[in-house]
């Protein structure tokens, strides 16, 4: 899978007040699949053509909405941008514990979107080189 791009909508969220209920409905309606995450009070779904997302209960004091998140390279930079182009910092950068970290936003015309900056993951190690896979690697070489 090819890894996301900056600005690239990566994730989108339901702030219901009724978690459960929209839950059932997209699962009813649309056929998601879901993941429950208790101790954050949080279900992740996963649509059939995509992207994956969340339902949570609204945050206080803002309405039901669909906040959708897209990729962040440096979440501060980008935020620097945002504040540059006339937008507003509404949650600066926070961890989600285990995945990355996420910040809000407003754009000049109204607009709240999310960012996401995912944490770094380890390269996977190289084998070692056999002598079978050094003799070829020499024959490409030549």
């Amino acid at each position: 899978m090819a890894q996301p791009k900056e600005g690239e909508l990566v994730h989108v969220e339901f702030h219901s007040n009724d978690p459960v209920r929209t839950k059932r409905f997209y699962g009813e309606v649309f056929g998601y699949k879901f993941e429950e995450f208790p101790e954050m009070n949080y279900t992740m779904y996963k649509a059939p053509g995509g992207p994956a997302g969340g339902i949570m209960k609204v945050m206080e004091n803002r309405p039901p909405q669909v906040l959708n998140y897209l990729m962040a390279s440096n979440i501060e930079q980008t935020l620097r941008k945002v504040s540059a182009a006339g937008g507003a910092v509404l949650q600066p950068k926070m961890e989600i514990p285990g995945q990355g970290w996420w910040a809000l936003f407003q754009e000049p015309g109204g607009t709240v979107m999310a960012l996401y900056q995912t944490i770094p993951r380890p390269r996977p190690a190289r084998k070692p080189a056999t002598r079978k896979t050094a003799a070829k690697a020499r024959r490409k070489r030549k």
